[in-house]
């Protein structure tokens, strides 16, 4: 993966984590046990620090960053779509905020809120726990319903065996010339969602 030491400061990456080779990773981050970041993910140290807590995601094409001295932190199951922008903003257990969205400084999204895929979290507004906003510029919209809690928690316990299975399976091959005969499926059954497993 992509690490880079600045100013004497170099990333710390649980063992237990997976960074994708094209994420970069730039100065003063941490990346928790069970993490995953994304494919062209960018998680630049370079003024704050960058804090990935235990078994959050951040997926592909994400940007994190901060003004001079300021962090962001991610805290433990939180759960960042594709393509987010986080700048300086703190990301409560087990949040998610949706593909496109941005979060700017000095922002908190509570515990088990939801940022709406395309919306954009002004700088300073404080999300209540297990609210979800939404608009340009966000807007409180609902509370959440316990369901909805626990469909968002089941997709980041994905994101978790995705992490682990990336470890453990992941390796840069040449590609096949044709589709061969009988081609498995990518196995689902540790990805179903817990209530409907057997």
């Amino acid at each position: 993966m992509p690490c880079y030491e600045f100013m004497g400061l170099r990333p710390v990456v649980d063992p237990t984590a997976f960074v994708h080779p094209t994420a970069s990773l730039i100065g003063d981050v941490i990346v928790g046990p069970g993490c995953l970041v994304g494919p062209g993910a960018s998680l630049r140290g370079d003024i704050g620090q960058l804090i990935l807590k235990a078994g959050s995601n951040v997926q592909d094409n994400c940007t994190l960053h901060c003004f001079p001295g300021k962090n962001v932190v991610v805290e433990e199951d939180g759960h960042i779509g594709h393509g987010a922008v986080l700048h300086s903003c703190t990301i409560k257990r087990n949040a998610m905020v949706g593909m496109m969205a941005v979060v700017m400084d000095d922002a908190v999204i509570g515990e088990e809120a939801f940022v709406a895929a395309l919306t954009f979290v002004r700088a300073g507004m404080i999300v209540p726990p297990r609210t979800l906003v939404a608009g340009i510029p966000a807007k409180p919209i609902r509370e959440l319903s316990d369901d909805e809690v626990c469909w968002k928690t089941e997709g980041t316990h994905i994101y978790q065996e995705l992490a682990r299975n990336y470890s453990a399976t992941f390796k840069q091959v040449e590609p096949l010339r044709e589709v061969e005969a009988r081609r498995p499926k990518v196995p689902l059954h540790n990805y179903a969602p817990k209530h409907e497993q057997k």
